[in-house]
């Protein structure tokens, strides 16, 4: 099939690959064209940008994860429709988890046939571009690099001696210089681009777009995504066919400014194995509908610590319902939501306490990359001796009172999880771990969480006792 598609990679993080995936999005969605927007790699904060730049929700799409039948087949069923496939790549254009780059945003190019453009940060640089751009189009075979856009160029001179340098020594067509930009035009924090619910994003997005209009050849740009050679479907689908689905229940999914890391099609899984999702919030009072299952993603619980405390209601809540046998799942921010309390700058605020843990949010990384995890206890959402693939990202860490055995449910072959090789925790039918994980690599866990919930629906249907375990376990 015919799909025009570009990837734009860089050199390293921090080259403008974001400024510039965000101005393109918006550029040609504005001049009318249908943009699929993809992110590469593990990340839910660039993602949720570019889905807002481009009108229609990114997608992540992770060599990781997937083999590359699914990675191909997740890739087209998102972009049906689309005029154009935008995908922004991660880290530098070659960096993958190994010397060979298996991973890597140019694997993913050389898999999906999309030519790459590379985002250079000319910073203090002028000649030295041409050896650059020569060494990342002649380094992989396969990979189509169909043209460089300078970045940080101090002004029309430093511009033309750059265009010049590669003119002469390569055969890469040079798409654009975008100016030095002295401030950032989003800010960061500790796990990359401030979330879009605490920024002015539409003014950002449209100072991205304007630059990239100003300073880019987007015809040509677009040109090159035309020119990209017809794509196959696999045969498989990407979604099995679906069996008889059980009766629908209800799931709460955390949607606030604390918790809203969700991959698509983690909550497009749930839906297929019979859940219907209801969005709720942890920041208000507002009274819930009748649940048969919660599930409490990533995010940033420290930026609303003192909210999420002081809502002694819902936090009373949830630990009702966790008591009762509820299943939840907790994945990151969810975790730290769920334990005792949770501590930054010298301030400790009272959570939910299911899990008697004392959270602490540090200036470094406590747990960051991708993992690999085996499930070595029973539990409602996960097979046991199954492994699967996760990632993680946290500044935070949390830990028992003492070195006590707390009957971790998944022990990490790569990866930090919880700390001494272990990650997830249980109590009666709540599971909290560092893990993040992709229902299109982990195909039995939304099977597994419906199925708990319809277990819990029945329990309160037949009146059994307050708390009916579908896993009888205690944590500790």
């Amino acid at each position: 099939m015919k799909l025009p598609r570009l990837l734009l990679g860089g050199l390293k993080g921090g080259s403008g690959k974001t400024i510039v995936s965000l101005g393109l999005a918006r550029y040609f969605s504005k001049v009318g064209l249908r943009v699929k927007p993809y992110k590469k790699g593990p990340d839910y904060i660039d993602a949720v940008w570019l889905g807002r730049a481009a009108g229609k929700a990114a997608t992540n799409l992770d060599p990781f994860f997937m083999d590359d039948r699914l990675l191909k087949a997740l890739f087209l069923d998102k972009a049906d429709g689309a005029d154009l496939a935008l995908i922004e790549g991660n880290r530098g254009l070659f960096d993958g988890k190994d010397v060979g780059g298996s991973c890597s945003s140019a694997y993913l190019a050389r898999q999906l046939g999309a030519p790459a453009v590379l985002i250079i940060d000319c910073t203090k640089m002028s000649r030295t571009v041409a050896p650059l751009v020569q060494g990342c189009a002649s380094f992989e075979p396969g990979l189509d690099l169909a043209g460089v856009i300078f970045n940080q160029t101090a002004g029309e001179r430093h511009r033309r001696i750059l265009r010049n340098c590669v003119e002469a020594y390569t055969d890469v067509p040079v798409l654009g210089a975008l100016p030095k930009i002295k401030a950032g035009i989003i800010p960061e924090r500790h796990m990359g681009l401030i979330s879009d619910q605490e920024f002015a994003a539409e003014g950002a997005i449209q100072d991205c777009a304007r630059i990239v209009a100003d300073s880019v050849d987007c015809p040509q740009l677009l040109a090159l995504g035309r020119a990209a050679p017809d794509i196959q479907a696999p045969k498989a689908a990407l979604w099995p066919e679906a069996g008889p689905v059980a009766a629908t229940v209800s799931v709460g999914v955390v949607k606030d400014a604390c918790l809203w890391f969700y991959y698509p099609e983690n909550l497009e899984a749930l839906e297929r194995a019979g859940v219907r999702l209801v969005d709720i919030s942890l920041m208000n009072s507002d009274p819930w509908p009748e649940l048969h299952g919660l599930y409490f993603g990533g995010g940033f619980p420290e930026t609303q610590a003192e909210v999420l405390s002081a809502n002694v209601q819902v936090r009373k809540r949830v630990r009702e319902l966790a008591e009762k046998g509820l299943p939840v799942y907790a994945e990151c921010g969810g975790l730290m939501y769920l334990c005792q309390s949770l501590t930054l700058g010298g301030t400790e605020y009272p959570m939910v306490g299911v899990f008697p843990l004392h959270v602490e949010l540090n200036r470094r990384p406590q747990g960051h990359g991708y993992t690999l995890t085996r499930v070595v206890r029973t539990n409602p959402f996960h097979s046991l001796g199954a492994e699967f693939t996760g990632h993680e990202f946290h500044y935070s860490c949390c830990s028992p009172p003492d070195d006590q055995d707390r009957g971790h449910c998944l022990q990490m072959i790569r990866g930090t999880g919880m700390g001494r090789g272990w990650d997830g925790l249980l109590y009666w039918n709540t599971f909290a771990c560092y893990t993040h994980l992709h229902a299109l690599s982990v195909p039995d866990w939304a099977f597994n969480f419906a199925r708990a919930a319809r277990a819990y629906r029945q329990s309160r249907e037949e009146g059994l006792p307050e708390c009916p375990p579908i896993i009888a376990s205690r944590f500790g």
